[in-house]
């Protein structure tokens, strides 16, 4: 968050400094008002680029073994363009490496479920989950390791965290 903040700055001084280029080049005839909405243009415009590019920038620094199953895309109100153009707010993703199928009688699958958010600083959370492959019955495990069947859900037939859970 510390470096954001430095480059959204620098961002801004950069933008002032075009403006304060568009006045010498008019003779000071542009007004004076340019400079700071030049500055305040360039801070914005850097952090929608950061926000719209969050999420190939975390894709691209995972591991081979990290499979995207899910993204969110949020229109936010105090953001008004994301209505017209919503970002990747969140992501899921599986460790492939974490995957145990357990015995041959058994479509019951463990796996690593690692869900990733844009915040004011970037969140990541990890937990434990079991899929029945046969059912597609998703548990949550606590964290004492007892599935927490209350949060358990049924996914769609065609679901990526399926394929990529019973079928990888």
């Amino acid at each position: 968050m510390f470096w954001t903040f430095i480059a959204t700055v620098f961002c801004g001084l950069g933008a002032a400094g075009i403006a304060l280029g568009i006045r010498a080049a008019t003779r000071n005839t542009a007004p004076k008002w340019i400079i700071p909405v030049f500055a305040g243009a360039g801070m914005l415009g850097y952090l929608i680029y950061g926000e719209y590019t969050w999420y190939d920038h975390k894709q691209s620094l995972l591991p081979e073994e990290a499979i995207v199953v899910d993204t969110e895309r949020d229109a936010i109100l105090w953001r008004p363009w994301t209505f017209a153009f919503p970002y990747v707010t969140a992501f899921t993703t599986v460790d492939t490496k974490s995957i145990n199928r357990g015995s041959d009688e058994s479509a019951v699958t463990s796996f690593t479920l690692y869900r990733f958010e844009q915040k004011m600083a970037d969140a990541v959370s990890h937990r434990v989950h079991l899929l029945n492959c046969d059912t597609r019955e998703l548990v949550p495990l606590g964290s004492d390791g007892r599935p927490r069947v209350d949060n358990m859900k049924t996914l769609a037939i065609g679901d990526a965290l399926l394929k990529t859970v019973c079928t990888g």
